[in-house]
């Protein structure tokens, strides 16, 4: 579904105050690797900036010099003059953009960077909460921004006031009058950037926010065009996706009309200026009181200076979009990462001597509750304790919601529990660097998720030392045969998000994926369900060969599956209600039973409809 914006308002808050000149301090570690070549691009630009103010001082010269004594000779020295100062300006901005390119394209990769690899460790729980595209944006949008901001704003925010107080400083030495007049409007000028800036900050965040939005109904709408085809959905989401369109038109319009009436008046106030200094002026060099070359200088620097003047706008819009985008950066840089070590605050059983601690997998008391769960709500897993034996598979069967895929996704702490402990052969996993624990546990999901990337990549993902003779075993136990009828063998890529492949085939290779290392702990989350039944059957007879040589917790939801196991748990409600063999189940438990006849009678429906439909009954 479209990320709505209350969605992403709820994940992208605005602080409560906001500080433009703060949040891009932000940037000063990035950016202090370069600020030599950066300090220096301003300083050229400064210098090029204050070259262009000498060429009012030639043209004085010229007018009140050989012009006026009607020297021909003189005329073309100073024309000689204006165009080496062109010149000399042309080249030393050109020499500024030189110092600047390579320098900032390597903080915009290394920002983009560091946000890749956060991301990686951050928790599950932050990418639940996050829409896909919000981040997509603030790696792509948002660090071009800052860029920009770098390469021009910055700069030319210090180079632009230099600019204006040398300008204004030749002006007062030249005739003070005409000089107050030009600085007439400076104090409404600061009160009216001043009310432009708080509005176009708000405005500027929320466009972001949106474009945020926007990516990520693109990408929902890429990665699940076959269902949106399938469904004949396409006009509901385009038009979900217009709607988001037309809301960022009508913001981005706002920063129009906003942007439209600072240079309205950034403009409109100059030029007013020159007007009265030119009229004072003009009467002053009739009266004889002030030279025409002065009043040539004069007006040649007010128009030298306009650029500098009329930049403030669109160079303010330019800085609070950028501080913006360093807030939308650091909101997920901020976010805590799950910790590659040891937890420092956790108490670490130790083995007392003459006693030996529990192996396997135990579930000492443990509690789950969602982070964004209401305050009264009941936890998803509420007091579990199980204990899976060295070399044992326990089967973990319950109903639709019951929490089994959440009991699962704490063995390797893709969630961390709220309540009581896990250890893997007495060992706490929270006194573990995830690290190892990662190692020593491999889990395969039942919605399987490959990379772009070749089959063997994607299998090999599993273990980061493994062999070619580990992946032909792997591929082997997981009855992935298909992979060698492939164009390429296992260096076929899939494509994106494997969607090229069939769905049994990406579970498959998930499998395959989970089994690669030869891991001491196997978590497996009803990794079968997309197999028919003649290919579960090769998967499972094969399978009993690696679960015999580890601990695994299966989640299972048919007898087949479930016959793996030495034992089973049934997880009713949060809470493990029965533990035993299938048969001591079957027998003792009526729930267990009621799932297992349901699923019996699914299987023999489905087998029984695939046997009409080869008998031509349909």
């Amino acid at each position: 579904m479209p990320t709505t914006p209350a969605a992403t308002e709820a994940a992208t808050a605005d602080p409560p105050e906001r500080s433009a000149v703060r949040s891009l301090l932000r940037l000063w570690p990035y950016v202090r690797p370069i600020r030599t070549r950066l300090f220096s691009a301003a300083f050229v630009a400064i210098v090029a900036s204050c070259v262009g103010l000498v060429i009012p001082l030639v043209l004085k010269w010229m007018v009140d010099g050989p012009v006026a004594d009607r020297d021909p000779g003189g005329v073309w020295l100073g024309a000689l003059y204006l165009l080496l100062l062109g010149l000399a300006e042309a080249g030393l901005f050109g020499l500024r953009r030189w110092l600047v390119a390579r320098p900032l394209a390597s903080v915009e990769a290394s920002m983009r960077a560091d946000l890749f690899r956060h991301l990686q460790r951050l928790p599950i729980a932050f990418h639940d909460k996050w829409a896909s595209g919000q981040l997509l944006s603030r790696g792509t949008t948002d660090l071009m921004l800052l860029r920009m901001f770098l390469a021009f704003p910055l700069t030319f925010l210090l180079v632009n006031g230099v600019t204006i107080l040398v300008g204004m400083i030749i002006l007062l030495a030249q005739e003070w009058t005409l000089g107050l007049v030009l600085l007439a409007p400076v104090v409404p000028m600061v009160i009216v950037c001043s009310m432009f800036e708080r509005r176009y900050a708000a405005v500027a965040r929320r466009a972001q926010d949106q474009v945020g939005d926007l990516t990520t109904v693109v990408e929902e709408s890429v990665l699940g065009v076959r269902i949106i085809k399938g469904f004949g959905r396409h006009r509901s989401q385009a038009k979900a996706f217009t709607d988001l369109a037309h809301t960022l038109r009508g913001t981005e319009l706002g920063k129009a009309r906003l942007l439209a009436a600072i240079w309205a008046v950034i403009v409109l106030l100059p030029e007013l200026t020159i007007g009265a200094a030119l009229v004072l002026g003009t009467v002053q060099v009739a009266d004889g009181g002030l030279s025409a070359g002065t009043l040539v200088l004069f007006l040649s620097t007010a128009l030298a200076l306009r650029w500098p003047v009329e930049s403030i706008g669109f160079l303010l819009a330019m800085s609070q979009e950028a501080a913006t985008a360093t807030e939308r950066y650091f909101e997920v840089l901020d976010a805590e990462p799950e910790s590659l070590d040891a937890d420092a605050d956790v108490d670490v059983a130790v083995a007392v001597p003459g006693s030996s601690p529990d192996k396997g997998i135990r579930f000492e008391d443990v509690e789950f509750r969602y982070p964004d769960a209401a305050p009264d709500a009941p936890p998803a897993l509420d007091r579990i304790d199980l204990h899976i034996r060295p070399g044992e598979t326990m089967a973990l069967v319950g109903a639709t919601g019951s929490g089994k895929t959440t009991l699962t996704a704490l063995v390797p702490r893709l969630h961390e529990a709220t309540g009581g402990r896990i250890t893997l052969d007495g060992e706490d996993i929270t006194a573990m660097p995830r690290e190892r624990l990662r190692e020593l546990v491999a889990v395969a999901f039942e919605e399987p998720t490959l990379f772009s990337a070749s089959v063997g990549d994607n299998v090999l993902m599993g273990a980061e030392h493994a062999t070619a003779d580990d992946l032909r075993r792997a591929l082997a136990v997981a009855q992935a045969d298909f992979v060698h009828r492939l164009p390429h063998g296992v260096d076929t890529q899939v494509g994106e998000q494997g969607l090229s492949l069939s769905g049994g085939q990406r579970q498959r290779l998930a499998l395959a994926r989970a089994v690669v290392g030869r891991p001491r702990f196997l978590v497996l989350d009803d990794p079968l369900s997309a197999l028919d039944v003649h290919t579960e059957a090769l998967v499972e007879a094969a399978l009993r060969e690696v679960l015999a040589e580890t601990t695994a917790l299966v989640v299972a939801h048919r007898p087949s599956t479930v016959l793996l196991a030495d034992r089973v748990a049934l997880l009713s409600g949060g809470r493990i209600t029965a533990v035993g063999t299938h048969q001591e189940l079957l027998r003792d438990s009526a729930e267990y039973a009621w799932l297992m006849s349901g699923a019996d009678e699914s299987a023999d429906s489905a087998f029984a409809e695939d046997l009409s439909y080869v008998k031509g009954d349909r």
